[in-house]
Parts: C-alpha cells; sequence; structure tokens
C-alpha cells in the first residue's frame, strides 16, 4: 500500500527531527549571509516577473518544512481533558495506529489546519482561482476545500464542517482565509492536540516570488486553548510539472491493514 510506506516513512522523519527544522530555504531573490564586512555573499538574483495575486498551481513542500505546529499554548481543563483521550501514532505519546483513535486510522477527514501540514510534506496541494472561489486540492485523499472570495461575510452559527467554513480576501499582497464551523471530531495535527466547534482560523498565504508560497497559519479556540497559537512560516514550493494524482483513503484497506496489525499482536493467528 503506497500512502502507508510513505506515511512510515514520514513516522520516521518525524522521530527523527529532521522536518521539524525552522530553517526553511531562502526563495529566490538572494542568499541568506550576514551583514557586516567581510562576509562572503552574493548579489541577489535578479527576480523573475511574477503576479503577487496569482496563486494558481500545484505546492508541494521545501527543504526543511516544518510539519507541526511548534509551541502549543497552555490547554484548557477540557482540552487537556480531550487530549489525554487522543492516541496519536505520531510523537512522544505514539501508539502503534492500529490500536490508536486517530480520524486517518479509519480515513475520516483530516480536517484543517492538519491538512497543510504533514500531508502536503509528502503529497502536494494545488490552488485554483475562479472569480468566486479558490479550490485548495489536496491529494492526500483526493479532498479539495472552498475558500469564498465573492464579499460575503462568515456564518454567525455555522454548522460543523470537517473542513470548516472559508471566506477569503486580500490584503494587500497576503490573500487572507478566515475559517469557522469545525467538526470537533478532527485534530489539530498528527499529535493528538483538540478542536472544539468555537474553533477560528487564520491563515496567509503570499507569494513570495515566482516560486514559493509563503503560509502563516493563527488558531484561536477558547475551549481547548487558553491563548491563540500562531505556527511558524512555512514555505511551499511551486511545482510546474506535478500534476494531482488519484490517491485516496481506502476504507476497507485500512481496516484490512489495522486487522492484520492487531490480530498477531494479540495471539490470533489464522484468520
Amino acid at each position: 500500500m503506497r500512502h502507508r510506506l510513505m506515511l512510515v516513512v514520514a513516522a520516521a522523519l518525524t522521530l527523527s527531527g529532521v522536518l521539524l527544522a525552522q530553517d526553511a530555504p531562502q526563495p529566490q531573490g538572494g542568499r541568506r549571509g550576514g551583514g557586516g564586512r567581510g562576509n562572503n555573499t552574493e548579489p541577489p538574483a535578479p527576480s523573475v516577473p511574477h503576479d503577487p495575486h496569482d496563486l494558481n498551481g500545484v505546492w508541494g513542500k521545501t527543504r526543511g518544512f516544518p510539519i507541526v505546529m511548534t509551541n502549543p499554548p497552555p490547554m484548557t481543563p477540557e482540552g487537556q481533558a480531550k487530549f489525554d483521550l487522543t492516541k496519536p501514532g505520531y510523537g512522544p505519546r505514539m501508539v502503534p495506529p492500529a490500536f490508536g483513535n486517530d480520524p486517518m486510522g479509519n480515513c475520516d477527514p483530516l480536517g484543517m489546519p492538519r491538512l497543510t501540514f504533514m500531508e502536503v510534506v509528502i503529497y502536494p496541494m494545488e490552488l485554483m482561482q475562479t472569480p468566486k472561489r479558490v479550490i485548495q486540492f489536496f491529494e492526500w485523499a483526493h479532498v479539495w476545500r472552498e475558500i469564498w472570495t465573492d464579499g460575503r461575510e462568515l456564518p454567525k452559527d455555522p454548522d460543523p464542517h470537517w473542513l470548516g467554513y472559508s471566506v477569503g480576501k486580500w490584503d494587500g499582497d497576503t490573500f487572507v482565509v478566515d475559517s469557522v464551523g469545525f467538526d470537533p471530531r478532527t485534530w489539530l495535527d498528527h499529535f493528538g492536540h483538540p478542536v472544539s466547534d468555537e474553533m477560528r482560523l487564520q491563515e496567509r498565504y503570499r507569494r513570495l516570488d515566482r516560486d514559493h508560497l509563503e503560509l502563516t497559519t493563527t488558531i484561536t479556540d477558547p475551549k481547548m486553548y487558553t491563548k491563540p497559537w500562531t505556527s511558524e512560516k512555512k514555505i511551499f514550493q511551486l511545482m510546474p510539472k506535478r500534476e494531482i494524482q488519484e490517491l485516496f483513503c481506502v476504507p476497507s484497506e485500512e481496516q484490512s491493514f489495522n486487522k492484520r496489525v492487531r490480530d498477531p499482536a494479540g495471539g490470533k493467528t489464522g484468520q
């Protein structure tokens, strides 16, 4: 199973800390260097023309792409109680996935912003702009998300959605996406941090140059956390020759995989 193999590789990288590096590569237009004399720095490369308001394209990870939101704020008592019930397949509390309760194990939708973390490390996403909305299409599980750009407001009392209800607008050269109405069955990340139906998510996308897209995420969830949680900057790489592949999470395959893992561990054979 192709996706299982990739998830095992991703878990190993997570534990080794390779993908948690914070120093994403510098976008096109210059190299990192000190400001003092004697440093061997090169002059900035000329910028390739691009439209900063054009987000269309397939985007994937860059080297050192951080897969989680680091330094979580303290959880509320309700948040801590919900967190203690999660059994993730990654991180310091990890258990074998077949024995955990990660929504991924049942092919349940992963929700936001989790889809922009590890999934885009392995599988890319595509952004498609239309006059009234932006479509965000994730290769993992072949999931697509609507971001409305027709001027509508966020609903006051939204029904829960796996990916929330999202509206976007431009703030200068930054595309700002605000979302509400999240389903509390999703997790914030692969480590089991909880989500409530009161979570508000803001994403800020900025095209740094033709080939790099920056994302910063802020989560506000007073039920689960004592203060807002802002991510480090993530830099996506344009992949002009890449096409989104058909990659579904198939429940019957997941159940079969989990059964093969659980039954031998429990001493059941011949089934």
